[in-house]
């Protein structure tokens, strides 16, 4: 069933994205030495049509916008339905704020959840790269409450539950919703990035060619 806040949503991310697309150009684009499990299988991209033969960083800008969507609805849901995952989540905001500095918070859409820097080449090693600022995982942080009951672990595993099933459906709306902008975001790459790519190609079939 159509949401119409979930509509409402997709559509102003799709606009969004369609600003930036023009923006977009090979050279900001740097190959993965990893899989993209936002992006790999996404069903996000079946449904926008982006799911084949288009450069990751384009593919990774409209998943991240609309998975944005999908977190601040479960997020809305949580408040307002799940004190328990509410309160947990919340507690935990707070201890990584105190965990330091993390330089992948707060990236825009086409650069989140990407590797912060490039690969090193040999012999050239970087004086400092931003994982490498960032503040170790494991730092330890005292939480000052005191443990669950049991009583309290087994109702949270049920709000997450439900937390996790308005993940799931709120996925699946905006899979819908975004379908119906999926001729408007083909003829966006077919204009903006397919000439790029191209032109691309017929560089390096000349640069290929040997002389006569």
């Amino acid at each position: 069933m159509a949401d119409p806040m979930i509509a409402a949503r997709v559509d102003a991310a799709v606009a969004a994205w369609l600003e930036w697309l023009p923006r977009w150009t090979p050279g900001s684009f740097r190959s993965r030495a990893r899989i993209c499990r936002r992006c790999y299988q996404s069903p996000i991209l079946a449904s926008a049509g982006l799911s084949h033969d288009v450069p990751h960083q384009v593919q990774h800008a409209l998943v991240v916008r609309l998975q944005k969507i999908i977190d601040k609805t479960v997020d809305e849901f949580t408040t307002a339905s799940l004190p328990g995952l509410r309160l947990e989540l919340d507690a935990a905001d707070a201890l990584k704020q105190k965990a330091g500095y993390r330089p992948n918070d707060g990236l825009d859409p086409e650069y989140d959840g990407l590797e912060l820097d490039p690969e090193p080449e040999p012999g050239q090693p970087f004086l400092f790269t931003l994982e490498g600022l960032a503040s170790p995982l494991d730092k330890q942080i005292n939480d000052p409450r005191p443990p669950l009951t049991d009583d309290q672990k087994a109702e949270l595993r049920s709000e997450m539950a439900l937390a996790d099933e308005c993940a799931v459906v709120t996925g699946q709306r905006v899979c819908g919703a975004v379908k119906i902008h999926a001729p408007r975001i083909r003829l966006a790459v077919e204009t903006f990035v397919e000439p790029q790519i191209q032109s691309m190609l017929d560089e390096l079939t000349n640069s290929l060619e040997f002389p006569s």
